[in-house]
């Protein structure tokens, strides 16, 4: 049962901070730049924004009962342009977290193994999450690089800034060993 606790914990700083990426990333654009798609083919950051929060919405919403790809999700006009401000895309953006983080938190170490469906395909619970844990940064990383584009100015840096690796590698290696999740700090310096 230990593993099942400690799994739980680390995918659930894991979802934090891929959750905190995002949101500093659209907090260095301007509102109108989370609208801006530069062709046919390419999402805006808000269009992938509605599709998190469908996705999220759509499998966490009672998901040991029920399939995660519900009747009432539209996916398809997830891709359509239609938030309007900075305000609406970053209440889609929260309820999408707080429904998947609700039910995340809601987990026993029991249930890990429980099977759920997703468009009728079974999936243990911890099979789930993983598939959730390579979907949503996926889609951060996008957001995280179309901001980097899009950012008029200097870029503040969400990771390691560049030609910063010995900087940050020494200061690491001065303390002490110890066992943590490596978002444990990062967390604390994306505050």
């Amino acid at each position: 049962m230990e593993i099942n606790n400690a799994y739980l914990e680390s995918v659930k700083k894991q979802f934090l901070y891929y959750k905190l990426l995002g949101e500093k990333a659209m907090d260095q654009l301007e509102p109108e730049q989370l609208f801006v798609s530069v062709n046919d083919d390419t999402n805006s950051i808000a269009v992938i924004v509605q599709h998190l929060s469908g996705n999220m919405l759509s499998r966490w919403t009672d998901f040991l009962t029920t399939d995660g790809e519900k009747e009432w999700r539209h996916r398809d006009g997830e891709f359509e342009e239609t938030i309007q401000t900075k305000e609406t895309l970053l209440a889609i953006w929260n309820q999408g977290w707080n429904c998947f983080l609700d039910a995340l938190e809601s987990l026993t170490p029991e249930q890990l193994s429980t099977i759920i469906y997703i468009r009728n395909e079974g999936h243990t619970v911890v099979e789930a999450i993983n598939r959730q844990l390579a979907h949503y940064p996926y889609h951060i990383g996008q957001m995280v690089f179309y901001a980097k584009m899009l950012k008029k100015g200097e870029w503040n840096s969400l990771s390691i800034p560049k030609n910063k690796s010995n900087t940050y590698n020494a200061d690491k290696f001065s303390k002490d060993k110890s066992i943590k999740n490596f978002t444990d700090d990062e967390l604390n310096k994306l505050q």
